[in-house]
């Protein structure tokens, strides 16, 4: 292929959730000096719902976020240091407090149809002398022209790169293909596109080729794929696949191997699986982050967890709406009991 992209690894956002956002400071240098040292362009550090995500409704960090990042602005010497930011959790105040302590980029993130509310924030990234990145979530909910335009908004608000984001790894390759090609072919040749993939359906890796086949020119990964649902594109297999393919990364094979297998599987303890939950997230097109949450409400109310994820599913639930996974839970464990206390209809003679 002869490409050239740009990776931007997030084992320190969307893996906060798989670890609750307990990230300690020591993880947090020895992370991001290993990456940094194996050539990492760009490093996200930040909660796992963004700028000011730790909460009751998402919950809270072992740290505060912009500790852990003034603690990797520290250890950093070659990388861009990135945050994420969406609308309604973060302000631009957070974002102003960010880039004060390190954030030299910034991923607005808004769901795949509201591309409009984050018009102020790309803006304010932009005054601050950020690189300013769109970040379209749940983007399999909509069709790619539609898509297009949400880009396109974001392009006019001076976003330099939007992303094609699967939060809930349900895209395949054809619907992948699509989106992606449909930004490239509606945006100005000098915005860059990238995509965010997670593995719920064991496709991440994949959909981000055919994503850089498309015109993705930034890719998202994380070490040990560690992130919300199945995780994310693990970063190591994404850099080795990109080696045999004559795509450059300017990332060490070897470099985000040792991080994967040492830090991430051997010390922080986690490695996301493809099972019986997540893939049911990606069937479903569920926010990959649902997933430890509709655990705890399984085991609170006795219900199954798929069975949580299924209806939120079937109502087709976005991020922001977490508080839904407690009442559908609620619901499921009712129904469970009315169905248990029902008479059994008497067999005719």
């Amino acid at each position: 292929m002869g490409q050239q992209i740009r990776i931007t690894d997030v084992t320190l956002r969307d893996g906060s959730h798989a670890v609750r956002h307990q990230f300690s400071k020591d993880q947090i240098v020895r992370v991001v000096r290993a990456l940094d040292e194996a050539g990492m362009p760009v490093i996200e550090v930040c909660h796992g719902d963004g700028l000011a995500g730790a909460s009751v409704n998402y919950g809270f960090s072992a740290v505060h976020e912009l500790e852990l990042l003034e603690t990797a602005a520290a250890t950093v010497k070659q990388a861009t240091l990135a945050v994420l930011l969406i609308p309604g959790i973060g302000t631009i105040h957070d974002l102003k407090e960010a880039h004060k302590r390190g954030a030299g980029l910034v991923r607005v993130a808004t769901h795949s149809t509201e591309a409009d509310i984050s018009a102020q924030h790309i803006a304010a990234a932009r005054e601050l002398g950020m690189e300013a990145v769109g970040f379209l979530m749940m983007s399999h909910m909509v069709e790619p022209a539609e898509l297009a335009r949400q880009a396109k908004l974001m392009e006019s608000y001076g976003a330099q790169v939007v992303y094609v984001v699967d939060s809930a790894g349900a895209q395949t390759m054809p619907m992948v293909q699509a989106r992606v090609g449909a930004l490239r072919a509606a945006l100005n040749p000098e915005t860059k596109i990238g995509f965010h993939g997670h593995n719920n359906l064991g496709l991440a890796v994949g959909n981000s080729i055919v994503a850089i086949d498309a015109g993705a020119a930034y890719i998202d990964t994380a070490c040990r794929g560690l992130g919300a649902g199945a995780g994310n594109t693990a970063t190591e297999a994404m850099v080795a696949v990109c080696a045999k393919s004559d795509i450059a990364t300017g990332v060490n094979l070897r470099g985000v191997m040792d991080i994967a297998e040492d830090i991430v599987a051997g010390e922080i303890g986690v490695t996301p699986l493809v099972d019986r939950a997540s893939i049911t997230i990606g069937y479903a097109g569920v926010y990959s982050s649902f997933l430890l949450h509709a655990r705890r409400a399984a085991e609170r109310f006795g219900v199954s967890e798929t069975e949580i994820l299924e209806e939120l599913g079937k109502r087709r639930v976005v991020g922001g709406q977490e508080d839904m996974i407690v009442d559908v839970a609620i619901e499921l464990a009712k129904r469970a009991e009315s169905a248990a206390q029902a008479p059994v209809p008497a067999h005719a003679g």
